[in-house]
């Protein structure tokens, strides 16, 4: 049968939904389930990039979330300019500034994340860290820091061997944050690759690979989206078979 929303419909895997906030999503014959409910279009927040605007970071950061965008997800970005505004966390501090509620807000709403920082003496750049320490403010959340969300990783270094160790380093701290990294990680070596663009690079593989790291992203967003969409259809479903249960107890 021909379905007159098709052509308006964005494909993920099995799964086909209208590319607004709140939309129907549609399981295709053969996945997990053939019930509709509601679904939320996820949302990708980009954290990354240097005090030096335009970055190769951030650009690296900008076509990974591209790919994001490629698979339906909304994005935003907190680039190095915004993470420059930040003040050094104290978490001894009540009082937060507007950057940082702002961040704090960006990332509660998130259904996924991509970090992108430089490599720095073989570590995670201060800039970053610094942003990523702010999200203690999250540690009494329903979903603390960064639990229940794809998180992706993207390094950029000055020469291969503090690309992976820095790729290393930042998948542990997403681990910290319980975070679930995507597979796929982006080492990108600034020596031989230029970003000419804000949003190209002059290596075809090394952008696909970032695309890559952004569509993991998003997929696994819509995958804990439908999870939990399930889960809440599954539960109104049992407690109506359950009211119901009980008025034909009484009745009887």
């Amino acid at each position: 049968m021909h379905d007159p929303h098709a052509s308006s419909l964005v494909r993920c895997g099995a799964f086909a939904y209208e590319p607004v906030r709140q939309a129907r999503l549609h399981c295709t014959p053969g996945s997990i389930s053939l019930k509709s409910f509601e679904f939320r279009r996820p949302l990708v927040v980009g954290i990354g990039g240097t005090t030096r605007a335009a970055s190769s970071t951030e650009r690296a950061l900008r076509i990974a979330l591209a790919g994001a965008e490629a698979e339906g997800a909304r994005t935003r970005l907190f680039g190095g300019t915004f993470l420059h505004s930040l003040p050094h966390y104290a978490p001894e501090h009540g009082e937060r500034t507007a950057e940082q509620l702002e961040l704090i807000e960006a990332v509660r709403e998130a259904d996924a994340v991509i970090i992108g920082t430089p490599g720095y003496h073989g570590g995670v750049s201060g800039l970053v860290k610094n942003a990523l320490d702010t999200l203690e403010e999250l540690s009494n959340d329903k979903r603390p820091y960064l639990d229940g969300r794809a998180v992706g990783c993207v390094v950029t270094a000055y020469g291969w061997q503090g690309g992976g160790a820095v790729l290393t380093s930042l998948r542990s701290i997403v681990h910290a944050l319980r975070g679930w990294p995507t597979p796929y990680g982006a080492a990108v070596n600034s020596l031989e690759t230029r970003f000419e663009t804000i949003d190209s690079c002059s290596d075809p593989k090394v952008a696909e690979q970032l695309a890559t790291v952004g569509r993991q992203a998003a997929q696994f967003a819509l995958a804990f989206n439908a999870r939990d969409a399930l889960g809440e259809l599954d539960l109104r479903n049992a407690r109506s078979a359950g009211s119901t249960s009980a008025a034909q107890a009484i009745s009887d």
